[in-house]
């Protein structure tokens, strides 16, 4: 089949493991043709938002990828939220698709594709949302303006002419339902997934990244990723990882990037513990070494990608108690909801690694993977 991946109502970024890139690849694994439509919005070497040149290339993922640039209204703030390109409908009609997956409801370039399902009825339309109140429609002009107006009138005149609407979350397929109007029934949850290794990579991935980082067998590493603004609480994780006190056999290692107003008091508090180390920007495969390599992901603060790709990587978790994590803890870590649970998940897990019984909760985390993340098995939902 030829499939085309929409990314022009969001960002994609080549050699990421986000789960654009995923789908891509496993497309293209399983035999299809796939064409990438993007905007030239990106992320650099630093995990800085940029933008690239308008062009085609072959991606890393093995398709041919198609940057467009935005067209101009008025400037470049409005231009990026409105989301038109050129020679959308062009670019489609050559390559003839037989699926066309669209990444994110919020984009005028939604039309386009609906334009081309009504000359075309059998191509199958998919459209996924990351949205939800979390991450968008925070004040007036957003919510109402932007969202309500705007987008859920472009989204709502595409209901007839789709085959789903998948969430990656449950709080996204709430809003998608209720704040979008999306009739229940076109609506799917199909979260955000990972690679899951076989045992033998794993175990590989495993002991060469702790080689690299002078970790000793016995010693229970902690990881925490992201961009660290207040929302990511690396603050609290610092502080409740540095009320252990006397354990020199557990480590905590920080990857990504800290915002400019929380330099001072971070490096402060890392340099503060000798058994944490802060490790920089990383990218994909080195995350993903990363994991392989730690024992418990962390992260008690706002939501990422990278819980799913952890659970992928067999770790324990400690993250956020709310309701979009509820299906990914299931005897395989610990939901908190405060800094007083964070500590207690914390000393719990020296605990069970003293007891030999951590283990457990990193066998049911990989259960869990293989249920509900494989995105071997989401490519084929919208593909078969």
């Amino acid at each position: 089949m030829k499939v085309i991946q929409c990314c022009l109502s969001n960002f994609y970024i080549d050699n990421y493991n986000y789960q654009e890139n995923a789908f891509i690849r496993e497309t293209v694994l399983q035999g299809h043709t796939v064409l990438v439509l993007a905007s030239t919005e990106s992320y650099d070497t630093n995990g800085k938002l940029c933008y690239l040149k308008p062009g085609q290339y072959k991606g890393n993922e093995g398709a041919l990828v198609i940057r467009l640039p935005y067209k101009k209204i008025f400037n470049h703030s409005i231009s990026k939220k409105i989301r038109s390109y050129p020679n959308v409908y062009k670019i489609i009609n050559e390559f003839k698709p037989d699926v066309i997956y669209f990444h994110g409801l919020c984009a005028w370039e939604l039309l386009t594709i609906i334009k081309y399902k009504k000359m075309n009825p059998s191509v199958k339309v998919y459209l996924d949302s990351h949205t939800d109140f979390n991450n968008s429609a925070k004040n007036f002009i957003s919510k109402y303006v932007l969202h309500f107006l705007f987008y859920r009138t472009i989204f709502r005149s595409s209901l007839k002419y789709i085959e789903k609407v998948f969430c990656i979350s449950l709080e996204t397929q709430s809003f998608v339902e209720h704040f979008y109007a999306c009739p229940k029934s076109l609506i799917e949850y199909l979260p955000l997934g990972g690679i899951i290794y076989t045992d033998d990579e794993y175990k590989r991935k495993r002991q060469n990244t702790r080689a690299q980082y002078k970790l000793r067998d016995e010693t229970l590493v902690f990881l925490q990723t992201g961009k660290f603004d207040t929302k990511k609480k690396l603050k609290e994780s610092l502080e409740s990882f540095a009320a252990i006190k006397n354990n020199s056999s557990v480590a905590f290692l920080i990857a990504g990037v800290i915002v400019d107003a929380l330099q001072d008091e971070l490096m402060e508090l890392i340099h503060n513990d000798k058994r944490v180390s802060f490790l920089g920007w990383k990218n994909a495969e080195e995350l993903s070494d990363l994991l392989c390599a730690c024992d418990v992901y962390v992260q008690p603060g706002s939501q990422s990608a990278t819980l799913q790709n952890s659970i992928c990587a067999r770790c324990v978790v400690i993250v956020d108690n709310v309701v979009s994590h509820t299906p990914f803890v299931k005897g395989n870590g610990w939901l908190v909801s405060n800094d007083e649970e964070l500590k207690q998940a914390f000393n719990e897990c020296i605990m069970e690694h003293k007891n030999n019984t951590l283990i457990h909760r990193s066998k049911e985390s990989l259960a869990i993977a293989e249920q509900l993340l494989d995105y071997k098995n989401q490519v084929k939902k919208f593909l078969n």
